[in-house]
């Protein structure tokens, strides 16, 4: 009995065999797919314009490093990244500050029109930032934060805040309410309570808002063209105002493209468990 029992698993197994062969096949090809554009990039930054516009080539047929060397020393370009990254910065601390206190509110509270509200918040992600470029442009002259840092980043938090609400309300839905009244027991003033105990506990879904509100502030382009001249221009801008009485330089604009997904690949690699927990219990 046991050896008919064997038997049959085996036969099962390699019946399914193939199917998982073909299977990782296909993930593969897919991966590869995904990945043919970024190497592509990657080769492009390694070549010489003439390279580049002389004919199709899989690799570079002569590497040079002179696209980076542009970039590095080149003040309007390496500035780029900076004014980059420093506005992002600050939009993902001010989107984490503003959401934290009111996704507790929306997940522990019942009051009037929350959900109205909830929704309303909402709605402000579902709008396209070209309906905000033109009152924010005018609001920032006004007052003189045009071409600031804090002008993108503020900007930035009337589409990531909603975002950020949306996903910690999920996750602090799942922590019991049992929780506070414990630690209220205890003598734990809210501030107190809140940093040391409820925030640990949903910190896969900080890292999940985290990841959002950095990956959508650094490839937002319209607003933060719009509202920087020079200051605080991003990266993204000054590569789209990259072009000469020769046209183009290909090769510079692939090397700032590569220099581009760097920041990105890193938040992605440090959250990558926050993430992953994200998808299996959050609102992700």
């Amino acid at each position: 009995m046991v050896a008919t029992s064997d038997t049959y698993t085996a036969t099962v197994r390699r019946a399914a065999l193939p199917k998982v062969r073909a299977r990782h096949v296909v993930m593969v090809a897919y991966l590869l797919f995904m990945l043919v554009p970024i190497y592509w990039l990657a080769k492009m930054s390694l070549q010489t314009n003439q390279e580049i516009l002389g004919g199709f080539t899989l690799w570079p047929q002569n590497p040079t490093l002179d696209n980076y060397r542009v970039i590095l020393t080149d003040a309007s370009w390496y500035m780029g990244y900076v004014n980059s990254i420093t506005y992002v910065a600050m939009n993902t601390v001010l989107s984490l500050a503003v959401a934290l206190p009111a996704a507790y509110a929306f997940s522990r509270y019942r009051f009037l029109g929350d959900k109205h509200l909830f929704f309303w918040l909402l709605t402000n992600r579902m709008a396209p930032p070209a309906v905000f470029a033109l009152p924010f442009f005018q609001l920032y002259s006004s007052v003189g934060l045009f071409d600031t840092h804090i002008a993108v980043a503020l900007a930035h938090t009337l589409f990531n805040v909603p975002l950020a609400v949306w996903i910690l309300e999920g996750f602090m839905r799942g922590v019991p309410k049992e929780i506070d009244e414990t630690a209220y027991i205890d003598g734990y003033s809210f501030p107190r309570f809140f940093i040391k105990i409820f925030m640990p506990l949903i910190a896969s879904g900080i890292g999940v808002a985290a990841f959002f509100c950095f990956m959508f502030s650094w490839v937002e382009l319209l607003l933060s063209r719009t509202l920087t001249a020079v200051n605080a221009q991003p990266i993204a801008s000054i590569m789209t105002r990259t072009v000469s009485a020769s046209g183009l330089d290909w090769g510079v604009l692939c090397a700032a493209g590569v220099l581009t997904i760097v920041p990105g690949a890193l938040v992605i690699y440090f959250v990558r468990n926050y993430i992953a927990k994200g998808f299996a219990l959050g609102r992700v």
